[in-house]
């Protein structure tokens, strides 16, 4: 493992484990909340959200900053909700 990877916190994680993450920790309203987009605000679920995030970077980054974000020690306090 390079010294990249091994200051990354999304390195062998799952894009799948990062949403059931969000969503459990958060549900879909809150993440609606916080990445505006359909998938997450209306007729939610894992697989038309796992869809769409693996079609559109844009909206895949700010799920990942979002993962990041809840998993260091500040929290989302620092997340701006769109």
């Amino acid at each position: 493992m390079n010294d990249a990877q091994a200051n990354n916190p999304l390195h062998g994680v799952r894009l799948i484990d990062i949403l059931d993450h969000l969503v459990e920790s958060y549900g879909w309203e809150e993440l609606g909340k916080y990445v505006n987009i359909r998938c997450f605000t209306h007729d939610s679920s894992i697989k038309s959200s796992l869809k769409f995030l693996r079609k559109h970077q844009w909206a895949r980054d700010k799920v990942e900053e979002l993962y990041v974000r809840s998993i260091t020690k500040g929290g989302l306090s620092s997340f701006k909700k769109t």
